[in-house]
Order: structure tokens, then C-alpha cells, then sequence
């Protein structure tokens, strides 16, 4: 997923690609060794991940991973993809971060951990959402998001193109500050007051506890209740409540991922192997009611 540090450095993006200023076509060839700016990003925070060379096997994930991106998606990393990079020791899951060029087209690397290369989705997924509780007084409470066996790379490719065309294609607002108020754009409007505040509606005392919106684990014992909370809300995901730019990449990629590659994605607490509670964001009235503002993402 997209890290913290990808959030603020999105700004102001060209509306019109031109494609002829990367000759390349071919959208695998573009893995890369990530720009030492991004290198720096992560030296300045005291992190030390080092550049991952793929195997023969690891490239064909990527391959099959760009496979599934929608046609727009093809035509527009064509015109904005300067590359893609792979790290170990990398501490969060993806960084999409822009790249200076001699011209006025935005040109855009992602970073990948590359130890997602031997995950499916619903190990990574699952790994994920364990990051927002505290488990130590009840080790018998489960989580765990089933979402299919395809690679986690497809998904998290997904999540992160997403935030490159929203770059390129204005989806959401593109603040120069955080706290800004700005105008909304169709697919903010009712939803989102700020990039990281929820308009009133959708503020929920327990939900402002989570990790994506405090920071902080809460105890495990909760997530029944976080869940139920979250089915009141029109976010796919506890992720994408982190803000516009988030919620945007997670319902379309959750939307993707079950309505185009017929694969599964609920979120299934238990305790003792009981099931009790569980999350299935496309079948969340509220969710689905904002999947029309998808369709500008499958226009050809």
C-alpha cells in the first residue's frame, strides 16, 4: 500500500499525458533501482533498505500483475511510469513518489517491498490489518481477509497505479497542504470535508481510534464493533478511511480485484474459530452507491 510519505507528496499534475516522451513501451522493462531521492526518503528516517534484483520467477509476477490493470491504466503508466523499484528491508508495503524531469510531464516511481513477491493476497491483506490491533489479552481473537490467492503484487500494483491516475486525472482534490480546504470534486463531494477528515456524517468516535486514523493499535476485543461501525460508512476499508487519496485507491482496487477478477475480499473476526463479525465492503450499500464514480477509470 501506499506509505505515509507518498500522501503529501502529491500536488499539482499534468491533465494531459504525453506519451512520446517515454519511447519504452513495454511497461516491464521499466524495473528499475529506485531514485536515490527515494533512497533518501528513507535515510533521513532512519531506514536502510537496499535495491532487490528479481529472479526469473519474480519478474513473471510482475508481468502477470500488469496484465491485469484496466486498458487507461496501460495508456497512462505509458506516459507517467518512469519505473518501478524493488527493496529489501523495506518497512512499509509500496511508495509511489514522483521523479524530476526535464520537462513539464509528471513522471512517477513506485517502490515496492519486495517481499511481497511470495505473498498472496490474503496473507498480505490479513498481515496488514493485524498492524491495527493489539492482540496481547486475547490471543484467541482472529482476523483474517480473504481475498483469494492471487499474488499480492497484483493488488498492491493496483492500489498504487490508482494514485497515478488520480494524479493525472484529478479524481480527488491535489492540496499543496494537508489542511487545506479546497474545493471537492465529484468523487470527495458528501464524503470527505478535508483529505484526512471525513465530512461529520462519517466521523464515528470509535472508528477515530484506529490505526489509519490516530496512529495507534486498539485492543483486538474492539474489532467486532470497528467493523460494525465501518459498514456505516462508505469505506471499503479501515486503509482507506487514512484519506481521499487512500479511499480512492482502495475501493477501486477492492472493486477490481471482486467485480472484474471475480475474486473474494471480506474481513472475518473470530474467536476459537467462531465467526463473529466479518466485513464485505461490496455488499455495503453505501459503498456500492459510489462505484458509478469509478467508471472514468475503465474508459478507453
Amino acid at each position: 500500500m501506499i506509505h505515509k510519505f507518498s500522501t503529501i507528496v502529491l500536488g499539482l499534475f499534468l491533465a494531459v499525458p504525453i506519451y512520446a516522451q517515454l519511447p519504452n513501451s513495454d511497461l516491464v522493462k521499466r524495473v528499475l533501482i529506485a531514485p536515490e531521492s527515494v533512497f533518501k526518503l528513507f535515510r533521513e528516517a532512519e531506514m536502510n533498505p537496499v535495491n532487490h534484483e528479481l529472479t526469473a520467477v519474480e519478474r513473471a509476477k510482475v508481468e502477470k500483475a500488469f496484465a491485469i490493470l484496466p486498458p487507461l491504466y496501460q495508456k497512462i503508466l505509458k506516459g507517467h511510469l518512469h519505473s518501478i523499484s524493488f527493496m529489501d528491508n523495506m518497512p512499509n508495503t509500496a511508495l509511489t513518489s514522483p521523479v524530476e524531469s526535464s520537462d513539464s510531464i509528471q513522471l512517477f516511481n513506485i517502490t515496492f517491498r519486495a517481499g511481497i513477491l511470495n505473498e498472496t493476497i490474503s496473507e498480505w491483506a490479513t498481515q496488514k490489518e493485524y498492524t491495527c490491533y493489539d492482540r496481547s489479552a486475547n490471543p484467541d481473537l482472529t482476523i483474517s481477509i480473504e481475498a483469494g490467492t492471487l499474488d499480492a503484487l497484483q493488488y498492491v500494483l493496483l492500489h498504487e497505479a490508482t494514485h497515478v491516475l488520480d494524479a493525472v486525472l484529478n479524481v480527488t482534490p491535489h492540496p499543496e497542504e494537508r489542511g487545506a480546504l479546497v474545493e471537492p470534486t465529484p468523487y470527495t463531494k458528501g464524503i470527505w470535508y478535508k483529505m484526512n477528515v471525513p465530512t461529520e456524517p462519517f466521523i464515528d468516535s470509535l472508528l477515530e481510534k484506529t490505526r489509519f486514523r490516530s496512529g495507534k493499535t486498539v485492543p483486538i476485543a474492539l474489532a467486532p464493533e470497528i467493523y460494525k461501525a465501518l459498514r456505516k460508512t462508505p469505506f471499503a476499508s479501515l486503509y482507506g478511511m487514512a484519506s481521499w487519496f487512500e479511499d480512492l485507491a482502495e475501493l477501486l482496487t477492492i472493486y477490481h480485484l471482486t467485480q472484474k477478477m471475480n475474486q473474494p475480499f471480506r474481513v472475518v473476526v473470530k474467536k476459537d474459530n467462531l465467526e463473529l463479525s466479518n466485513f464485505e465492503p461490496m455488499k455495503n450499500k453505501r459503498v456500492k452507491k459510489r462505484l458509478r464514480q469509478l467508471a472514468v477509470f475503465y474508459k478507453s
